[in-house]
Parts: structure tokens; sequence; C-alpha cells
């Protein structure tokens, strides 16, 4: 019997969520040209995939952000809570 794309798409994207960990979720986004070729040079850089890459620099943003949230009053509960709002710049609003 043949499928249809949607059963085909619906079957590639079970398959790719699957990890050991059991632990991945679909992103699904629309970025500028220049994030996504700096995406690229920068995996292609390290040796890695964008997947991987996005990962990295993610939780390295993150990182960054609960150093700067730590100098804070329950700065990281308030990170964690979706309450403390910093700039981009490292410079709380």
């Amino acid at each position: 019997m043949a499928t249809s794309n949607a059963q085909r798409q619906a079957a590639y994207r079970a398959r790719h969520l699957k990890d050991e960990n059991g632990k991945s979720e679909r992103l699904n986004l629309i970025v500028d040209l220049h994030a996504k070729r700096a995406l690229e040079r920068w995996a292609k850089c390290y040796g890695v995939t964008q997947r991987e890459a996005l990962s990295l620099m993610i939780m390295q943003a993150e990182d960054a952000a609960l150093n700067l949230a730590a100098d804070r009053p329950n700065g990281q509960g308030d990170y964690y809570g979706g309450k403390l709002r910093l700039k981009l710049d490292g410079v709380t609003q």
C-alpha cells in the first residue's frame, strides 16, 4: 500500500525525534539569512552539526544569563520562573 506524503513526513518526524534519552523536541522556525549562514560557518568551523552548534550556543547563552542572575536576589529563581528580564548586552532592565 502506498503511503501519502503526509504519512511519510509524519514517520520522518517521529524517527528524528528519537534519541537515546528521549528528550528531543522539534523546533521549526525561520531565521535571518545572515544568522543561518553564521550557524553554518560556526558548525563547520567546530566540526559539529548545525543542531549541535545551536544547542551549544543556547546552553552557553543560558549559562551567561544564569551568571548574571546569580548577582541578583532570587535571580536564578526569577530566571527559571520567567520573571527575570535582561538586555542582550547583559545590563538588566
